[in-house]
């Protein structure tokens, strides 16, 4: 599913292959259009502009914890992109001309594979523990870590800078 590129470097001990050392829960899964990595939106600018909608679906022991969710426009959703291989350090994506380090990318390939998706609810069924989103950016049956709800007013960061030639 992913290809090794010039300037690419792994690490020596594949993160997938040590002992945990934290407990973290699945909290629930998502379900896309998306089933090849190949068809899946790189980000959630493209995801969104492909007018094809997602749901996130919260397990039973957790939905008690959507209370208060009702008058959220938009959440952070945390996801742990399970196909993703967790042993390169360096990578060079497609589109750059040099390779980069993990922590310098948004890819998916990375120690801890987490995810991060900032999307619109279009609708909630409390009882079901299902979360309408406007898109997403996963292949179908993608865990969910966590979920937040997004606050422009501390969230948002509009004088950012990612200074690049390349993206």
């Amino acid at each position: 599913m992913f290809e090794n590129r010039e300037g690419e470097r792994q690490l020596e001990t594949d993160p997938a292959t040590m002992p945990a050392d934290a407990h973290v829960v699945f909290i629930g899964r998502i379900a896309s259009p998306w089933t090849r990595r190949e068809d899946c939106p790189k980000n959630m600018r493209a995801a969104r502009e492909t007018g094809l909608s997602a749901t996130l679906t919260v397990d039973a022991p957790y939905r008690a914890g959507l209370a208060g969710l009702e008058g959220v426009s938009h959440v952070a959703i945390l996801t742990w992109l399970h196909h993703a291989p967790r042993n390169l350090i360096v990578q060079k994506p497609r589109h750059a001309t040099h390779a980069k380090g993990v922590f310098a990318l948004r890819s998916p390939v990375r120690p801890n594979p987490v995810g991060l998706h900032v999307v619109r609810l279009i609708g909630i069924d409390m009882e079901a523990g299902r979360l309408d989103l406007e898109a997403i950016d996963v292949l179908d049956g993608t865990p969910v870590v966590d979920i937040k709800p997004y606050f422009a007013s501390v969230d948002s960061v509009p004088d950012a800078v990612v200074e690049r030639a390349e993206r």
